[in-house]
């Protein structure tokens, strides 16, 4: 039975709609779930997860459900999302039961996130009926559900966005027996009597509570997660780690200067691995005190033994117990998280606001109408009248905000419900889980900006409402900017998490539903991995086009929208398609990219066509968001991040000291044995000429790939599948057992350096060699990997039989090995590089020469292994886990599990669904500041965000670098436009006589055209031809038909012979 006692009170959708799909993917098993039944549904149609209250709150998401039956977690569906949470979390949240009363377009915001997010149960209530006013924000209702109650017409879109979460409605009362079944109650747009009626009860019964409201610009969040809250992970960041290189008697321990250690003072560590001093490696954490970048100290070390050598330092996270005040208290004295650094002292004016609407509301039974200004002179005395009550009075009130604030109050803007539906989202989280730092207590925030910069145009009449499915937008902005909204044309780029978040923001908003459009591009198809982020997406949609079922999707939540998809990747080789006219005809361009190299091509393609770019990007709870504006800011390519830091190749080959550097080891020996080699063999079968081709290749690559090649087709060819388990042992042999003798023969353990030290000093690891053990699971796991591997590259059939296995490599013989004298292994970089570039002409030869001619080899036919990270039945992953743990082994290095390997080799970059929409709402609020028109650089805000901490920040955009030549300005929006046609010397002549400057060089793409020293006949030639003559003959190509202008760069001197920094040149061909 539900909480009211009767089952009409709750509805599901039915099972089938919500059944889990077959999952080919590993899965994670969890111990936090039990019972059968479901909080406040007693129909028993839900879907999937069990049983319990999962009432998390006090004890930090600790659950009355954690000792249960085991559930599944999916890691084909949350892979991404399992890298920002981590197992024991998800796992928590998977015995977690949340209400969310409010469905409006805050309501479904949150309900979206927290369901992708994997809880166990999300109940739905809001029993008001659809407005068509709704449809402004609410993207999952529709014209055809006008009438129906909220909860009712979306429950269905909303069950289908993830199958794991059962998803219900409550149509019944909000009592004490009801909030009691839930761990987590979100209120969406209540009344503050409802809320504190609410926030009695959570308290009462154990549940977090979690206020929220957005009023036009303006959302606040609230939270109480109980009396006291454990925060088991404040920010969810690794644990630092660092190599210890001595520990003296005072206690300063000195780390080595690779990297800074990352510890702040009072931080806890512990020791491993200490030679002498080894009472610290039993030790328990020890509090410490920061004495610069590389060095700690730990006090004194006098009742220890003396430290000799090595050690490594690992930072222990500590749980953190934090307290909340009740709703009915922190009102009265709130204590606010801001939002903008710049609005500090505008927290109480927003806590007022609130409050005063609320009061509002009660009087006169509505909120202020739109811009009228005597319901705005209203609401400024009333607040004045309620400050006069508060504890904590406000010396003076801010009489426009709160004027601009009843003037918005009636309406919703959809970025602004994205911003804070995604923080309350990732609040519901950490009260299921205890994972990040929740608020404490309040959240507020506005976007006041994106009103025009003359706020005289919003008058009621422009504001007045009409029956339009954008009343409620056009009550904050009016019916001019819903125009310009419609007659808007912009390139969405990627149409993954972002895009979505983009596109169904654009459509709430009207974004071209008039004259204008929204172009969305993307080449990837749909895989599983992307349904937990990208919600316009569901399991029938795997396998096929992003962009296709994105564009089919938003058209559904706004049928007024002209989306045009596109299948094209953006870069040089769709300029044809993504031409002068495309880009001329734009308005603006919004990247949902997930590569750095796209978005500083499309950052290029902006500047150059001087649009307006919307850049943002997230890496699991952190985002961040860039406005490129033509003439004011910088651009994306203007900064960027230091490149990620390279491992050294001697590193990796002799001397890892890292769970890391074994793993990209085992990385590079999978492409090595399974991709490289077998690429070069396809190349030789099917290319007369590869073996032409690679002779030309530098230092010894030649020697390398033929080697590889007769490795391939000749030494280790297998015939059947027992020769693969035959390969597999011997290579088993050769990388754990032999090269490590080899390495321990050319440098002993006890071996000393010129200096006298050791030479297996910190950071090199003295290995030990690894002897096979058909015993050893570890062991069979790389020899199943890697035999089934071998055997994909040759059309070989596989054996997933193991013992069967085993039984195959019991009887490989392996050949005995001794170490030999004269093998030289690099020590440092210089070494590895000089020993790389040596090419033995004699063993080349020797191996053309044992190389069988190609046609002798066929039908033979050799396939790659293309590394592909997610599916779990491919022995990739198996592979590099096994590889990188052994080689793990061989160096005494913690391993890593296969969660860990498959992110690192992988180069998975985490994400969740609350980040990406976060940072879409924000990117929106900054199209609707470009619509306005504004021209006044501070209106524009950056922002950057992480929602683990929770911290928001907003910059002004930095503007662009101006450079100078003689008295003239520019920027790197600047440029040289000149019309063609003109031969070399004509060019050259103009930019003497128009504008002083002497061209030393001039350059197009990779082609120099022109150098003061090229040989004076050549010059002579260029100079009698005309430019794009010039352009074809030195580049070898012709100039594609789509092209208009040359991009010309040019080495300048002034009059005076001095070198001058100039703009670029648009050279403009004649059109035909």
């Amino acid at each position: 039975m539900s909480a009211s006692g009767s089952e009409a009170a709750t509805r599901s959708v039915p099972s089938s709609s919500v059944s889990p799909p077959a999952a080919k993917k590993r899965r994670l098993h969890s111990a936090a779930d039990a019972g059968t039944g479901h909080a406040a549904n007693s129909t028993g149609m839900t879907a999937q997860n069990g049983s319990g209250n999962g009432r998390v709150a006090a004890s930090g998401g600790a659950g009355a459900d954690m000792a249960g039956d085991a559930a599944q977690l999916d890691e084909g569906l949350y892979s991404r999302q399992l890298y920002v949470l981590g197992r024991e979390a998800m796992q928590r949240m998977a015995a977690s039961n949340i209400l969310i009363s409010g469905l409006r377009g805050l309501g479904v915001e949150i309900a979206k996130n927290v369901i992708l997010s994997g809880v166990k149960s999300v109940t739905l209530h809001d029993p008001g009926a659809v407005e068509m006013a709704d449809l402004s924000s609410q993207f999952f209702l529709t014209e055809a559900d006008i009438g129906r109650s909220r909860a009712d017409a979306c429950l269905e879109k909303l069950a289908k966005l993830n199958p794991y979460v059962s998803t219900s409605v409550h149509s019944g009362e909000l009592d004490a027996a009801t909030i009691g079944q839930f761990g987590v109650v979100v209120l969406a747009g209540a009344s503050l009597d409802e809320q504190l009626r609410i926030g009695e009860a959570c308290r009462a019964h154990g549940a977090a509570l979690i206020v929220a409201d957005t009023r036009g610009l303006f959302g606040q969040v609230f939270c109480d997660f109980g009396a006291e809250f454990t925060v088991r992970d404040a920010t969810g960041e690794s644990a630092q780690t660092a190599m210890v290189a001595g520990i003296t008697r005072d206690g300063t321990v000195t780390c080595l200067d690779e990297t800074r250690h990352g510890l702040e003072d009072g931080d806890l560590v512990t020791f491993s691995e200490v030679k002498g001093m080894t009472e610290l490696n039993d030790a328990k954490p020890i509090k410490i005190k920061v004495t610069g970048p590389y060095t700690f100290s730990i006090g004194s070390t006098e009742a220890y033994s003396e430290y000799v050598s090595g050690g490594l330092v690992t930072q222990v996270k500590q749980p953190v117990t934090v307290q909340f005040k009740p709703l009915s208290e922190s009102i009265k004295d709130p204590e606010v998280i801001p939002t903008d650094f710049g609005k500090l002292h505008l927290s109480g004016q927003y806590h007022l606001a609130f409050q005063t609407l609320h009061e509002f509301q009660k009087r006169h039974g509505r909120a202020p109408a739109p811009w009228v200004p005597a319901d705005q002179q209203a609401f400024l005395e009333l607040a004045g009248e309620l400050n006069g009550t508060l504890s904590a009075r406000l010396e003076e009130l801010d009489e426009p905000l709160l004027k601009t604030f009843a003037a918005v109050s009636s309406g919703d803007v959809c970025p602004v419900q994205g911003v804070i539906g995604s923080i309350v989202a990732q609040e519901v989280m950490k009260a299921c889980s205890g994972k990040f730092m929740p608020i404490r207590q309040w959240l507020y925030f506005d976007a006041v900006e994106c009103l025009p910069e003359d706020r005289s145009v919003l008058t009621e009449a422009e504001c007045a409402p009409s029956g339009s499915r954008y009343d409620r937008q056009i009550a904050v902005f009016g019916r001019r900017l819903q125009q310009r909204l419609a007659d808007l044309k912009y390139f969405v780029v990627g149409a993954g998490a972002i895009g979505c978040e983009l596109l169904k923001n654009m459509a709430m908003l009207g974004v071209g539903t008039g004259s204008g459009h929204v172009i969305l591009t993307d080449m990837d198809l749909i895989e599983k991995s992307n349904l937990n982020r990208q919600f316009l997406f569901h399991k029938e949609h795997v396998g096929k086009a992003k962009s296709a079922c994105a564009a089919e999707a938003v058209k559904v939540m706004n049928p007024k929208i002209n989306v045009i998809h596109k299948l094209d990747r953006v870069g040089p080789e769709t300029e044809a398609v993504f031409d002068d006219d495309f880009f001329e005809s734009l308005d603006g361009v919004a990247n949902a990219l997930d590569n750095v190299q796209a978005r500083i091509y499309m950052d290029r393609r902006c500047v150059y066509y001087r649009k307006p770019l919307l850049e943002s990007g997230t890496l699991g709870t952190k985002g961040n968001v860039q406005v490129v504006l033509p003439h004011l800011t910088e651009s994306y390519s203007s900064s960027q991040d230091p490149q990620e830091k390279s491992i050294p190749i001697c590193t990796l080959k002799n001397f890892p000291n890292a769970i890391e550097h074994t793993i990209q080891w085992a990385r590079d020996m999978f492409e090595g044995s399974f991709r490289g080699s077998a690429e070069s063999a396809a190349l030789y079968l099917t290319d007369p000429k590869f073996v032409e081709k690679a002779l030309k290749l530098p230092g010894s690559q030649p020697l390398e790939t033929l080697d590889a090649v007769k490795r391939c087709l000749v030494d280790d060819r297998p015939q059947s599948f027992d020769d693969c388990v035959a390969w597999a042992r011997r290579h088993f042999q050769e990388q754990f057992s032999n090269q490590i003798r080899q390495l321990l023969f050319n440098f002993p353990a006890d071996q000393v350096t010129s200096s006298g030290t050791p030479f297996w000093s910190p950071p090199k690891r003295c290995p030990h060699a690894i002897e096979f053990d058909a015993e050893n699971a570890l062991h069979v796991d790389y020899i199943v990997a890697a035999a089934n591997l071998k055997a994909a590259v040759y059309g070989l059939p596989q054996c997933r039989d193991r013992s069967a296995i085993v039984s195959l490599v019991r009887q490989v013989k392996v050949p005995e090995f001794t170490p030999q004298s004269g093998v030289r292994i690099a020590t440092t970089e210089a070494e590895a590089e000089a020993m790389t570039g040596q090419l033995d002409g004699d063993l080349l030869q020797k191996l053309r020469a044992e190389l069988p001619p190609a046609d002798a080899l066929r039908p033979l036919t050799v396939t790659p292994a293309e590394f592909e990270k997610d599916d779990d039945t491919n022995f990739h992953i198996d592979f590099v886990v096994a590889c990188s743990n052994l080689r793990a082994e061989n160096y005494g290095i913690s391993p890593a599990d296969r969660q860990e390997t498959k992110r690192v080799a992988g180069r998975i970059i985490p994400a969740i669904a609350t980040t990406t929409a976060l940072v879409s709402g924000l990117v929106c609020l900054e199209l609707i500041k470009l619509a306005q028109g504004h021209s006044k650089l501070e209106l524009y805000k950056n922002a950057f965000a992480n929602l683990a901490l929770p911290f928001i920040a907003f910059s002004e955009p930095i503007p662009c670098p101006k450079n100078k030549y003689y008295e003239n300005e520019w920027t790197l929006w600047d440029r040289f436009d000149v019309d063609g046609e003109m031969t070399l010397k004509e060019f050259i002549d103009y930019f003497q006589e128009k504008h002083k400057l002497e061209i030393s060089m001039l350059s197009q793409n990779v082609s120099m055209l022109y150098s003061f020293f090229m040989p004076a006949a050549k010059r002579t030639e260029r100079m009698a031809m005309k430019l794009s003559d010039v352009v074809r003959s030195v580049s070898k190509k012709e100039i594609e038909p789509h092209v208009r202008a040359l991009v010309l760069e040019m080495v300048c001197n002034d009059t005076d012979g001095e070198d001058l920094d100039v703009p670029y040149v648009k050279y403009n061909l004649p059109r035909k």
